[in-house]
Order: structure tokens, then C-alpha cells, then sequence
């Protein structure tokens, strides 16, 4: 059979999008008592402590240190232009925005500047200390936040390092890395211990964008996230898929932002290109069987987008994300979901807490 035929043959059955992976066991129906119970997979906190040690010694380890016209401590590296706006840091005050908006519980992670950008010790210590703040956020509020990992991707045995480190930590449920390292595409060999020791502990991969592709391009009109940071998260999933990281660590789970970005829209057209192309030779199934293989975050700012991910993917693959607290979060995320048509309760809850816990291990 002409591999061209058999990858349309693979497209012509519903069945493709489920490939690849195995299915998640369903919850039980909701009860009161769990109803309220919404997590929040997509969030970014500053720990003070991290923001301290960058004050003190980012300087001298290639960075520059200023502030903003808010008087907010900034951050300047290659690529990067970062401010520490109070909403970041406060746990406080983001329980009160949480109390708000009826999420219960949030997964606190980084964002740019990130740890990339750091010589590797640096990189090393940024990651502990922002790790160990992680277990102190949820010492302090167990039912609130739990703590997606820092690793300092740029020296992969430093992250290995990092890793078996904070293995013991039951606050810590999962790892946060980049879309890119230091413009190594995900796939890199290099970055494949790491894949197989997070497999090994449970922890799944939850991807963000930083320094997005074309950014020269997209300096105007806040381009560089409207349409970079959907790009840069699409250009990742093509990566770990094409890069056969999928393939190679069938357990490790990973969760796409942006409601998947440029990923799930361009699927088509990778399918097409497996079928024709020299470079994608080697792929044994076409792109749109590894669609299961991802979560989806919610924050698409768009009912019609999550109508069309969630008939193609599934609503067990969907997960409640805000991006809080930046400017472009997803606002009123309970009532954003309940205002997508056809859904049942079940589905519902499945995507403001049930896939979340699975992942978790909650």
C-alpha cells in the first residue's frame, strides 16, 4: 500500500484522533460536594524568594536589573524584557481574585523571564529556590495551589539533578518548560533524560511559550503574543511528534497553552505533507493519531474554537487554564465554560476539575 493511501485511509476514520493513546478512565458522575472544586492548570506566580535572589545577583550573572515607570522591579536579558508586577508575586491577593472567579485551586508555575537565560548554576539555584517556594505556597495553603517545577533546561544534567531533588516534594505535580530552550526545538536528544526520568517520577510536561518565533516581525500591535506565542506552542507539539518524543515516552502526559495554538489548526495540512514529503518519511502514523497524546488548555478566548477542539480531541483532554493574572487571561473561566453549547455536566466538570486531578494525581 502507497503510504500516501495509507495515511488518507488513517484520515478518513474518526478513530485517528484517539490513536496513540490510551483511554483515560472516566470519574464518577459529579456530586454536590465536588462541584465547586475548579482548577486552574494555567497560572504564573513570582515566589518573593525568586525575585529576591534575581534582584541580588542577576547582575552578575548577565542581566540587568532596573525599574519599570510603575517603579516594579524589571529584568533584562537577550530576548527578554520582564517586570515583577505586584498581582505576580502576592498569594494573598490572588486568593481573593480565585475566591472571585470560584476557582478553588491553582497550579502555580513561571513564566518569561523563565531560568533559560541564567549561566547554568544559576539556572540551577533559580530552579531550587523557586521550587522550594512552590512547597512553602502549599504548606501554607494545601488546598489552594500546588507547584508545577522549574528545571534548568540549558544544562540537562543540572535538571536532572534538579529532578531527583525535589522527587519527595508532594507539592510539586508536575514540570513547566518552554516551547523552546534557548531555540533548541523540544525534540533535541539532549533533552530526552529528562523526558525519561519525569516519566519515571509521574511528572507530566506543561509547555509555555517564551521568545516566540518571528518575534523580529512582531514587535508592532503585541503581535509577538497574539500570534507568537500560538505559533511557538504549535511549532513545539510538531516537534515533540515529528521528533518521535511522543513515541518514546508513551506515559509522560503533556499540556498544551493557548488551547493547543497553531498546533490542532494546521494538523491538515502536516497530514497532507507526511503523505508527500521526504523529510517525514520515517513517520509510522500521521499527525492528526497523536492529537490524544496532548491536553488542551481553555484559553482560546473563543466559544466556536472550543466547540471545534473539544469534538476533536475529546473533553477529557481539555483542562481549565486562565493564564492568571496577565492582561491577556481568560476572565470568568466557570461561566466561559458553561457557555459552550452541547456539553453535558458530566463533560463539564471533567474539564473545570476531573482531567485536572487526573494529571495531578489528586
Amino acid at each position: 500500500m502507497q503510504r500516501r493511501e495509507f495515511f488518507n485511509r488513517i484520515l478518513t476514520t474518526s478513530a485517528a484522533f484517539y490513536a496513540g493513546c490510551a483511554p483515560l478512565k472516566p470519574l464518577p458522575s459529579p456530586t454536590h460536594s465536588n462541584m465547586d472544586e475548579v482548577i486552574d492548570l494555567h497560572t504564573h506566580w513570582f515566589s518573593p524568594e525568586w525575585v529576591s535572589l534575581i534582584q541580588k545577583e542577576a547582575t552578575a550573572n548577565g542581566a540587568k536589573i532596573g525599574k519599570d515607570s510603575k517603579g516594579n522591579l524589571t529584568l533584562i536579558a537577550p530576548g527578554l524584557n520582564t517586570p515583577f508586577q505586584p498581582q505576580h508575586i502576592d498569594l494573598p491577593t490572588r486568593l481573593k481574585v480565585m475566591d472571585d472567579s470560584g476557582v478553588k485551586m491553582q497550579a502555580l508555575s513561571l513564566t518569561s523571564p523563565m531560568v533559560y537565560w541564567a549561566p547554568p548554576a544559576f539556572g540551577l539555584r533559580l530552579s531550587q529556590v523557586y521550587n522550594d517556594s512552590l512547597v512553602k505556597a502549599h504548606q501554607q495553603y494545601p488546598e489552594r495551589f500546588v507547584g508545577l517545577a522549574s528545571l534548568p533546561m540549558q544544562a540537562p544534567d543540572l535538571a536532572l539533578e534538579e529532578l531527583k531533588r525535589i522527587a519527595p516534594f508532594n507539592a510539586i505535580r508536575g514540570v513547566y518548560i518552554a516551547t523552546h530552550i534557548n531555540g533548541k526545538n523540544l525534540n533535541d536528544k539532549s533533552f530526552w533524560p529528562v523526558y525519561a526520568q519525569c516519566e519515571k517520577q509521574g511528572l507530566h510536561l506543561y509547555l509555555h511559550p517564551i521568545n516566540p518565533v518571528g518575534e523580529s516581525r512582531m514587535q508592532e500591535y503585541y503581535l509577538r503574543n497574539f500570534l507568537g506565542n500560538p505559533y511557538d506552542t504549535g511549532i513545539a507539539a510538531a516537534s515533540l511528534m515529528f521528533g518521535g518524543v511522543l513515541d518514546a515516552f508513551p506515559r509522560m502526559e503533556i499540556v498544551l497553552p493557548h488551547a493547543g495554538g497553531a498546533f490542532l489548526a494546521l494538523v491538515g495540512r502536516m497530514d497532507h505533507g507526511t503523505g508527500v514529503r521526504p523529510e517525514t518519511q520515517h513517520m509510522k502514523k500521521s499527525p492528526s493519531s497523536y492529537l490524544r497524546r496532548f491536553h488542551y488548555d481553555t484559553v482560546g478566548h473563543s466559544v466556536s474554537w472550543m466547540q471545534y477542539l473539544i469534538n476533536q480531541v475529546g473533553s477529557d483532554r481539555v483542562v481549565l487554564g486562565t493564564d492568571h493574572p496577565a492582561d491577556m487571561s481568560q476572565d470568568n473561566p466557570i461561566q466561559f465554560i458553561h457557555s459552550i453549547p452541547g456539553l453535558t455536566e458530566l463533560q463539564r466538570h471533567d474539564i473545570l476539575r476531573n482531567n485536572a486531578k487526573r494529571l495531578l494525581h489528586l
